[in-house]
């Protein structure tokens, strides 16, 4: 099939900005008020607050324009949630994970929360869609954590059952499975 416009340049003369800044678009109320307890991906439940998905809600900030954009929304049964992590002050280039070897990996190979732009995805299992409010149920997202956008998930581009995991498919260890941890002593 052919092109029906002319190729067309609009990167070549773009300067990329030395900082970008968003508004957040609203809040999330969620059960998980500390970090121990929240699940660290939402599929992962075992050993979290209530021992199994929890449900939440993505409030909208009181602007029509935002509500008008739920529109049609309810007809996916996900979506993605990209918030920023308030709560994050610091990071570092190699982090040990909370599975798989007991070594320092690279930063960007973890899906760890202490990032240079401490800019976190969910998949979240949309339950309703009523007013400024999204209840969800899959929330690994601290209570009052500010959200950036909302995206559909669409199963054909966003899944890749063959992808490889790298260290973590080396660890041995149950990729579903709870977090390694040390109780108190």
């Amino acid at each position: 099939m052919r092109r029906s416009k002319a190729q067309q340049d609009h990167t070549s003369e773009a300067v990329p900005p030395a900082q970008v800044t968003y508004r957040p678009i609203g809040v999330v109320r969620s059960p998980y008020k500390e970090r121990f307890g929240t699940p660290r991906q939402p599929a992962i439940t075992e050993q979290v607050l209530g021992d199994g998905a929890q449900e939440g809600t993505i409030e909208l900030n009181d602007d029509p324009k935002l509500v008008a954009a739920l529109k049609d929304l309810a007809g996916f049964s996900h979506i993605w949630v990209l918030y920023h992590m308030h709560l994050v002050s610091a990071w570092g280039p190699l982090v040990k994970p909370p599975r798989g070897p007991k070594e320092k990996v690279g930063l960007f190979a973890t899906r760890a929360p202490n990032r240079p732009n401490p800019i976190g995805l969910s998949a979240c299992r949309l339950l309703e869609v009523e007013g400024r409010q999204v209840r969800v149920l899959g929330l690994d997202i601290l209570d009052g954590t500010p959200v950036l956008d909302i995206k559909p998930y669409v199963p054909y581009a966003d899944a890749f059952p063959g992808a490889r995991t790298g260290w973590l498919s080396a660890s041995g260890e149950r990729a579903d499975g709870p977090d390694s941890f040390e109780p108190l002593k």
